[in-house]
């Protein structure tokens, strides 16, 4: 009696361990998996503005307010756009005064919690940014996906796609350029997304099945008169370039590419963000093998025989050693190994997705530099 009372406290025991294992791996695991279009990630630190004046703004003192370049910032009820650091203003060794452009809406106070963002715009292209668009609805695997669409006068078309904690507002950034070069942009959104399908169980793919929804909306702009079109994405809007332009039926109208923060391998972006959630290092691996379980993702293939086997066209990488959800190896790695096809600008004290941000200048050259023969 008491050998099987004690086995079967063995067995509750490891039962209880193992649930308790698998509860741990999908908490973990939420951290990519469940991340909110336009919501926070979890590397993004929470921030206090302490003080506001004409034309500046002290935030709380941080790596990510230290940063260069220009910035949105978002609190409950208010956006507002911030500059680079003021030299010589007043802070301290807790603040860092930074210049305020404007405030899009609400009203920033003293004691507000707020978070940097890359978008320095909210809206549509018509009320952000004065541009002429259409609101349209792109046929997708699960149901219709709204877009915008900004005319041009050109044939080679841009289809610009956001990425994690985003939406399509964030393709904004560089929709005044593009429309500057005369390139038609087509900006979906995906599944998951504000008025667009949920996904099965409402759990992100990190591009393993979203890149379908692109594939839509590369087949809505074939179909609309575009004779080339290049694929711009951000974040696991670059994976679901790649993947498109690997797998898609009209592949061959896939010009170039744009990858800005790619993410080329979901296990260390997974990883990355669950680390950020305090998720201790032995429990990491729970956290893979539970997306893995979740969504049918596999950590043994290589990013360059995923995503390149199939692609020879132009790619243009914008991507930096500061990025702490989507490491930039994989970027120098996929660059010195594609010589003839991928060019990599390198974007330093620049965080996940705000590679323009860092440096708006020196980006758009790079980037004017490389669609110039895709005209």
């Amino acid at each position: 009696m008491r050998t099987a009372r004690a086995t079967a406290a063995a067995v509750t025991a490891v039962i209880g361990a193992g649930a308790a294992a698998v509860a741990v791996g999908r908490y973990a695991s939420d951290a990519a998996l469940r991340t909110s279009p336009g919501g926070p990630l979890p590397t993004d630190p929470g921030l206090t503005v302490h003080s506001t004046a004409a034309g500046q703004m002290a935030l709380t003192r941080d790596f990510t307010t230290l940063r260069p370049g220009r910035h949105g910032l978002t609190g409950d009820g208010f956006h507002a756009v911030v500059g680079p650091v003021l030299p010589g203003a007043p802070d301290s060794a807790d603040t860092v005064v930074r210049r305020l452009e404007r405030v899009t809406y609400g009203t920033p106070k003293p004691g507000d919690r707020a978070r940097l963002t890359p978008n320095l715009y909210v809206g549509d292209p018509g009320s952000a940014l004065g541009l002429d668009h259409t609101d349209l609805e792109v046929p997708g695997e699960l149901g219709p996906l709204p877009a915008w669409f900004v005319p041009g006068a050109r044939d080679t078309w841009v289809i610009a796609v956001h990425g994690l904690g985003a939406t399509r507002e964030h393709t904004m950034n560089l929709m005044e350029f593009l429309h500057r070069h005369r390139f038609p942009v087509l900006a979906p959104a995906y599944r998951g997304d504000p008025g667009a399908p949920r996904p099965p169980h409402g759990l992100n793919h990190l591009g393993e099945t979203e890149w379908r929804d692109l594939d839509a909306a590369l087949h809505h702009a074939v179909d609309s008169g575009a004779r080339r079109v290049v694929l711009y994405g951000w974040s696991t809007g670059a994976t679901m370039a790649l993947r498109t332009a690997a797998r898609s039926e009209v592949r061959a109208r896939v010009a170039g590419l744009v990858l800005d923060s790619p993410v080329l391998s979901w296990e260390a972006t997974l990883r990355a963000l669950a680390t950020a959630r305090r998720t201790p290092g032995a429990l990491l691996p729970l956290a893979v093998r539970a997306a893995q379980g979740r969504t049918g993702l596999y950590g043994d293939r290589r990013p360059e025989a995923v995503h390149l086997d199939r692609i020879a066209v132009p790619t243009q990488i914008f991507h930096g050693p500061d990025d702490t959800v989507a490491p930039w190896r994989f970027s120098r790695r996929l660059a010195a190994g594609h010589p003839n096809t991928v060019t990599l600008h390198t974007v330093r004290d620049a965080s996940h997705g705000a590679m323009w941000n860092a440096d708006p200048q020196a980006y758009e050259e790079a980037l004017r530099r490389f669609l110039t023969p895709l005209m």
